[in-house]
């Protein structure tokens, strides 16, 4: 049994009577008096396992759990001392589910198929008796049926998040989420990465064969490098013409804070041969309908790609997806000479380092970058109308 406390600023877990931490030499004494500092307690069970828990950023909390487990060691209440021995992966399901924070995610509904995959081996499985074993053979099991390794990697993922939600929250130990931590992912980080681009040819072809709807979201997604989602979603009040922008609110976009994404004439022109349909807030519909509430879409953009003779879709050889124009329009602002900041900020992908804090572009800035990044594209298109010809 024993109290471990944990340095703020590196994280290192050490012992409590450390007035100073080990590892970066933060004052630690100083940190528990203004409350800086997280305690945990550790005691190891009669089969060897080693079971760890967060009490808070109180040392009497800390104490006085440490002195119940130490109770109910001596009185040999093991099970006591598990939340998880009695609870299910499916009843952990059910509560994790069920949690405001999780039923939010714009990605639940991928997040709740995945972990019933799980659940379909694991379900009646109590949580404490998973091993690391158990979940490699469900890798192999998983393979064997010809499941990718990247969704495989994707389905304990997911359940790795959930157990540790559920360990944050006491509803099991941190010994239930070292399984999931210590099993090494199928794919090695970037083996699974894309790498394809547009080529001006491939968007002119596209265009020349794309149905009006698909039309307008690929010169969208060309231009601006929105995401799928955000055009989809796209309605016309989002549009400022005046000056010049397409902004997003907090709730559309995966940074959760409102964007603003400069557009340039080609865009202006795509939006201008869109008719706006009544009773229809949405920029790109098919049908009279969202594109998000149709199949459209990616019939449309299949069919548009095969009349074009551009490889479609991600287990064909050099087959492109509509993500894959996000790729592209960052890939040519860099050879239009357009600082990173900026094409980072339009894009919606985080600024790294001190730079997030003190560079903060305005609109004016990212206008301006977006003319830089035009005048590239009107060269380049300029260039493939020629070869065209």
């Amino acid at each position: 049994m024993a109290i471990f406390q944990e340095c703020p600023t590196c994280k290192k877990k050490q012992s409590n009577r450390h007035k100073e931490c080990k590892a970066c030499g933060e004052n630690l004494d100083r940190a528990k008096r203004s409350g800086r500092v997280k305690f945990h307690i550790r005691h190891n069970l009669p089969d060897g396992r080693r079971v760890q828990k967060v009490v808070g950023y109180s040392l009497s909390d800390a104490r006085a759990a440490d002195g119940k487990r130490k109770a109910q060691k001596k009185e040999n209440r093991i099970f006591d001392m598990l939340p998880e021995s009695k609870i299910t992966f499916q009843e952990l399901t059910d509560w994790y589910l069920e949690l405001p924070s999780v039923n939010r995610l714009k990605t639940f509904e991928r997040v709740a198929i995945g972990i019933e995959r799980f659940n379909e081996s694991f379900g009646k499985r109590m949580v404490m008796d998973i091993r690391q074993s158990d979940l490699e053979a469900y890798q192999g099991r998983r393979l064997d049926k010809g499941i990718t390794p990247r969704t495989i990697d994707m389905e304990l993922s997911l359940v790795k998040t959930m157990v540790t939600k559920a360990s944050d929250n006491d509803k099991v130990t941190e010994a239930v989420v070292k399984p999931f931590r210590v099993t090494k992912k199928l794919l090695k980080k970037g083996s699974n990465a894309r790498t394809r681009t547009v080529t001006v040819a491939e968007y002119l072809n596209i265009l020349e064969h794309a149905a009006n709807h698909v039309k307008a979201a690929v010169i969208i997604g060309y231009n601006t490098g929105m995401r799928a989602g955000e055009i989809f979603n796209l309605q016309w009040e989002h549009i400022n013409r005046e000056r010049g922008f397409i902004i997003l609110p907090p709730d559309m976009v995966k940074e959760g804070r409102e964007k603003h994404v400069p557009i340039n004439h080609h865009v202006v022109e795509a939006l201008g041969e869109v008719p706006q349909i009544l009773l229809n807030d949405y920029v790109i519909t098919y049908r009279g309908e969202s594109i998000n509430n149709h199949g459209g879409f990616q019939r449309g953009f299949k069919a548009a790609c095969c009349r074009a003779k551009v490889p479609y879709g991600r287990k064909v050889d050099q087959g492109m997806t509509f993500h894959d124009l996000r790729r592209t329009v960052k890939t040519n602002m860099l050879k239009a000479g357009v600082d990173k900041v900026y094409r980072d900020t339009i894009l919606g992908h985080s600024i790294q380092g001190m730079d997030r804090y003190y560079i903060v572009p305005t609109d004016k800035d990212l206008s301006k970058a977006m003319e830089k990044y035009t005048k590239w594209v009107d060269l380049e298109l300029k260039k493939g109308d020629q070869m065209g010809d």
